[in-house]
Order: structure tokens, then C-alpha cells, then sequence
């Protein structure tokens, strides 16, 4: 009698001990499915993601508003072949934003905020291509970059703008003008669509 309740005893602790094994092992599997890790996307980051799409899109509405959207495409020095006060050789903005309307807002909107960005003069060349080129650019975005786009209409009679941001005689649709943005020879000259690229630095 003794020796079978022995047994007994045994074997309730041997199962007891294969349970435990079992729902350990259930942990650690489940723990490792649902481990975090610093480039899991979480929330918190996809939160940020949205906020700074959102101040992306709040940007470029508040800057078309202000009548700053289409004077800061224009903003170019004809004789130059550039944009006014470009560092360095290339024909885009690489140490800040342009001293311009447009680009004044960018630095209050993301600058102080510690937010990189870029932004890009997406049209379409009188043959018809897609264009892609460079109006802001500060570097390579990293996978949690968002975008945000504004579409402007230019006529042939939108004028270029000096430096000050003050319009001159030089329209864009004269024969002399060296602005990138082509005619498409449609019924007006062509349309642009700004993107602004932003990540957190």
C-alpha cells in the first residue's frame, strides 16, 4: 500500500514538472515572437510618423495660402541658371532652406523641431518624362520617413523672382528663360508637384 501511493506521488510530480516544462516553454516562444526590439515599429513611432506627415501636409497648405508656393519655384536667378544664393555647385539647396517664404516656414515648421527634410519639383519634361529634381536636400531618409505633396499650376506668365522675393520682367514662358521647369506647350506651361520628404533625425 505504501509503495503504490509512492508511485502515486511520483508520478503527480513527474506530470507537475512536465507541465511546468511545457508552459515555460510557451513563454519563451511567445516572448520571442513578440520581442521588441529598437526598429520594431511600435505606437509611439507610428504616432510620430503620423504627426510629422500631418505638419508635412499642414506646411504646404499653409504656405500655398500665403501665396508662397509658386514665387518659391520661381525663385531664380536667370543669368545664374540657379536658384538665388545656392552654396556650393550644386544647382539645389544643401546648407538650409532658401531665404524665401516658403523656406522660412520649412525652417520654423521642422528645423527647430530636430526634423530632416527634403524637398522635390516633380513635373512632366515636353516629351512627356517624369522629372524629379532636387529643390531642398539634406541627406538620405531613413525608413520612417514620411511625405507629404502640393500640387502648383504655373502659366506662362508667372514671373521670376529677384532675391528679395520681388517678381521681375522675366516671365517664365519668354524664350530666354533657363528655369528647369519646361513648357509642356499644353494650354498653360506646366504643373509642379512639391514633395517634402521628412524623417526625425
Amino acid at each position: 500500500m505504501w509503495r503504490r501511493e509512492t508511485v502515486r506521488a511520483q508520478a503527480h510530480t513527474l506530470e507537475a514538472i512536465i507541465a511546468s516544462l511545457m508552459l515555460l516553454s510557451s513563454l519563451v516562444f511567445a516572448l520571442q515572437m513578440t520581442a521588441v526590439t529598437p526598429l520594431s515599429a511600435s505606437t509611439s513611432s507610428q504616432h510620430i510618423e503620423n504627426q510629422q506627415e500631418a505638419t508635412g501636409n499642414g506646411v504646404l497648405v499653409a504656405a500655398a495660402e500665403a501665396d508662397a508656393l509658386k514665387p518659391a519655384i520661381l525663385y531664380w536667378n536667370n543669368s545664374a541658371e540657379e536658384f538665388h544664393n545656392v552654396a556650393g555647385q550644386e544647382k539645389y539647396y544643401t546648407s538650409g532652406p532658401p531665404d524665401n517664404t516658403f523656406g522660412r516656414m520649412l525652417e520654423r515648421t521642422f528645423n527647430r523641431q530636430g526634423i530632416a527634410y527634403n524637398v522635390y519639383l516633380k513635373f512632366t519634361s515636353p516629351s512627356g518624362e517624369n522629372v524629379i529634381r532636387p529643390y531642398i536636400y539634406n541627406g538620405v531618409p531613413t525608413d520612417n520617413a514620411v511625405t507629404a505633396t502640393y500640387t502648383v499650376a504655373l502659366t506662362d506668365d508667372d514671373p521670376l523672382y529677384d532675391a528679395d522675393e520681388t517678381a521681375n520682367r522675366t516671365r517664365i514662358g519668354d524664350t530666354n528663360v533657363t528655369h528647369p521647369i519646361q513648357d509642356t506647350g499644353r494650354s498653360h506651361y506646366n504643373t509642379v508637384r512639391l514633395e517634402v520628404i521628412a524623417w526625425r533625425i
